[in-house]
């Protein structure tokens, strides 16, 4: 089991010099991932400051040396994949391959996209995310690239240089379970993070519901040929210490689970750093 804290990229986590303490204090006390979210307005009649996921990740780059650093979730559909292939990479040579790509659809979909002009037809930004994966992971190849779908197109360009990562740099699906479209989705890359009863309250996962996902992802995965890869499932909330946590957390690690992700519940504190580094310097809850 892997432990990864996830941290919101507004609030004070929006200065930068916040989310550098919090990656440093996460690797410091034995963490092995911190997560960002991915927003640009994200409820937007709260007028939240938000930070660039991206920033963040890179000033967190330059004080760490260990832990992997990634989004929980990127919105692909509302990135361009030329862009977002380039900075990946690069955050990924700059951490030494360090580098974890969390995608969905993201929300709320009428503040982040229709906000900006953008559909908030779910079925188009599912067909535009697909796409967007399919292109990233052509372009970080490395090799001559031509590809053209509905709602992208990549006319005979090389993108160098590569992630130090391959064949790509891992990509985690999120989605809402037990919706099957975007856990079938995830069981084509390399992890899945959903999102499941509970979480905004950070309540841990249902066991069942964890052994019914994995059950789940590892049908897909033999459906596509893809048992012999690895393939992370993150699940998470706020875990108890001591005792309680590290137990809480191995029964979802017999279930299947790959990866313990510490949340923050929804509330006045989902804005407040100290509450969360409080959790952070406690150290992870291993058995």
């Amino acid at each position: 089991m892997h432990y990864s804290v996830s941290v919101p990229n507004f609030g004070e986590f929006a200065r930068p010099e916040v989310f550098a303490e919090v990656a440093r204090r996460s690797e410091a006390a034995g963490w092995d991932a911190v997560l960002v979210w991915d927003h640009v307005v994200e409820q937007k009649a709260l007028h939240r400051d938000i930070a660039d996921p991206w920033i963040l990740l890179t000033v967190a780059a330059l004080a760490t040396r260990r832990i992997r650093l990634g989004t929980a979730v990127t919105p692909v559909a509302r990135r361009r994949p030329a862009k977002l292939a380039r900075e990946v990479t690069t955050l990924d040579r700059l951490t030494g391959g360090r580098v974890v790509l969390g995608t969905g659809l993201g929300a709320p979909i009428a503040d982040e996209y229709g906000s900006f002009g953008e559909t908030t037809d779910a079925r188009v930004l599912a067909e535009r995310l697909d796409e967007g994966l399919h292109a990233l992971d052509l372009l970080w190849s490395g090799g001559p690239v031509s590809y053209r779908g509905k709602h992208t197109t990549i006319d005979d360009v090389v993108f160098r240089p590569t992630p130090v990562q391959q064949p790509r740099v891992p990509i985690w699906v999120g989605g809402v379970w037990p919706n099957k479209a975007p856990m079938r989705r995830a069981a084509r890359w390399d992890g899945a993070i959903p999102i499941m009863a509970g979480w905004q309250a950070a309540r841990p996962p249902d066991l069942g519901q964890v052994r019914e996902l994995v059950r789940f992802l590892r049908t897909c995965r033999a459906d596509n040929g893809l048992t012999d890869r690895p393939f992370d499932i993150v699940v998470g909330g706020a875990s108890p210490t001591g005792t309680a946590g590290r137990d809480l957390v191995a029964a979802r690690a017999d279930a299947g689970a790959t990866w313990w992700d510490e949340r923050i519940p929804w509330g006045e504190d989902l804005d407040r750093a100290e509450p969360l580094l409080r959790r952070i310097e406690q150290g992870p809850p291993r058995g």
